[in-house]
This record gives C-alpha cells, sequence and structure tokens, in this order.
C-alpha cells in the first residue's frame, strides 16, 4: 500500500515536473525577496530632498534633526569620530591634510569637537525569473534587481555642518543570469575528490 503511494506521489510530481516545463504559469513560483534600510525616507528622492536642504557652515546639528537626519531618532545612521575620518579620507600615506577640503580638516583640526553622520540607505527588490524547473534544479537562473541606494556623509564641527558628501545608485534595474551545466550536481573538483574517498 506504501509503495503504490510513494509510486503516485511520484507520479504526481513528475506531472508538475513536465507542466512547469512547458509552461511559464509557474514562474509565480519562484523565490522573491526584498532588502530594505527602514528609514523616513521611502524613495531616492525623498531622501535626496532633504540630503540638498543641507548647507555646510549654516545647517545645525539641530536642523539636522528636524530634517531626519538625527542618529538617536532615525534608523541606520552611524556617528563616526574625527579618528573614523583620518582612516576614510587619508588611507593612503600620500594623502596629505593640506590635500582634504576645508571642512575636513576643520574637523581633524577639532578632534573630539567633530562628529560625523554616515548614513546607507537601500531598498532593493530581487525576483528570480525564468523557468521554474531550470531554476529548481540550479541549470539556469535569471535574477532581476531594481531599487536604489545611497551613501551620503555629514560632517560637523561644534554643532555646525562643515562638509557633505553623497553617492549611490538612484536607479537600480540589473538581470543577473547563472548558467550552471551540471545543475544540481556537485562541481567537477568535488565529485573527484569523493570519488577519489570511496575508492572509484
Amino acid at each position: 500500500m506504501e509503495s503504490i503511494i510513494f509510486s503516485n506521489k511520484k507520479m504526481l510530481l513528475f506531472v508538475i515536473f513536465i507542466m512547469c516545463f512547458n509552461m511559464s504559469g509557474c514562474r509565480s513560483l519562484l523565490p522573491s525577496s526584498k532588502e530594505a534600510t527602514k528609514t523616513h525616507w521611502a524613495t531616492f528622492n525623498e531622501g535626496m530632498a532633504a540630503f540638498e536642504k543641507i548647507i555646510p557652515y549654516k545647517t545645525t546639528t539641530e536642523e539636522l534633526r528636524q530634517l531626519g537626519f538625527d542618529p538617536f531618532s532615525t534608523p541606520n545612521i552611524r556617528i563616526l569620530t574625527y579618528l573614523d575620518i583620518i582612516q576614510h579620507f587619508m588611507f593612503n600615506p600620500s594623502i596629505k591634510k593640506e590635500d582634504l577640503d576645508n571642512g575636513i580638516q576643520a574637523c581633524i583640526n577639532a578632534k573630539t569637537d567633530c562628529r560625523a553622520y554616515e548614513i546607507q540607505l537601500k531598498n532593493i527588490a530581487r525576483k528570480r525569473n525564468g523557468n521554474v524547473v531550470m531554476d529548481l534544479f540550479n541549470f539556469k537562473r535569471q535574477t532581476e534587481e531594481s531599487g536604489w541606494e545611497v551613501n551620503a556623509l555629514v560632517i560637523t564641527v561644534n554643532n555646525t555642518v562643515v562638509y557633505k558628501l553623497w553617492g549611490g545608485k538612484p536607479l537600480i534595474d540589473e538581470n543577473h543570469e547563472n548558467n550552471n551545466p551540471l545543475g544540481p550536481l556537485q562541481s567537477p573538483a568535488n565529485i573527484i575528490t569523493d570519488a577519489v574517498k570511496q575508492g572509484l
């Protein structure tokens, strides 16, 4: 009786396999994921709009808080010291303090009176496309990646912004395709190793 049930299950899996191989409707079975930073700003433009309001040598730390750049109320903002700034901008011995922006020099000179905020925001969605069977057995995987990410740095001295910098990807639209002819099998190196261990 158990063998009959097991055989029926195998037959059902085989039918599903054939259907998914020939139909695109099974694509909804492919996994998807989302990587997002918890923050006040839902979009790249919202974050940049707030960042553009920061004016070096004018904006205060209190005004930064009002704009949402407060490490004690806004998640995922890292506080840096002047030592972190030195390591960040003077990573190469050939780079001298005099070569740096005036705001960065002011931070280094101010030492403990300098505070910097490192902001790293992202909202990235990943979705697998293609044939579910080829993906399931690792023969061919197609991944679509979309969203945005931004990295920003704000430096303050004596509660006044002296420097700001940002970079990132306003629009992420990438497609990745991985082909593996061996599918679910091990890599050739592992196959040989296992064969030697088994005395084959």
